[in-house]
């Protein structure tokens, strides 16, 4: 395995640790919420409600809590970008170093809005991204003259 598909893959299985993780804890923290969505439909996880004068109760915020904290997070698209890195690292193509760029930029800042949090984990898995963008970038005799040295 060449090292920007390893690069490439631990990018991506750190995004999808990350991920699933978040939606796994909040499965077993708020699984009574989660379970009143069932019964209740699911567009009940955060209703539209356009009357201004109806009072929100404990149980309503909760509820929009629990949704905005799962399924409404980034935690479903981080999941679906490590899947999809990972399939791009086994084909052999290369991801542009931007997305690690922007996935490290949002991972340190969410990480210093929201301290202590695993955001800060997140970053490696950017960095990684880019380190692997650059490997790409290197001329065929550079790569060619290291895999003799080494």
């Amino acid at each position: 395995m060449n090292s920007r598909k390893r690069l490439l893959r631990w990018a991506s299985a750190i995004m999808l640790v990350l991920g699933v993780g978040h939606l796994s804890l909040l499965a077993l923290a708020a699984s009574a919420d989660i379970a009143g969505w069932v019964d209740r439909g699911v567009w009940a996880a955060v209703p539209l409600d356009l009357s201004e004068g109806a009072p929100e109760t404990v149980d309503s915020l909760t509820n929009v809590v629990t949704f905005w904290a799962g399924p409404g997070s980034f935690s479903v698209p981080l999941v679906l970008l490590g899947c999809l890195i990972w399939h791009f690292a086994g084909r052999g193509v290369s991801v542009p170093a931007w997305t690690g760029w922007g996935l490290a930029v949002w991972c340190v800042l969410g990480g210093v809005l929201l301290v202590p949090s695993p955001f800060f984990v997140g970053a490696v898995s950017g960095v990684l991204i880019v380190l692997a963008a650059r490997k790409g970038d290197r001329p065929a005799a550079v790569e060619e003259r290291e895999s003799h040295v080494s």
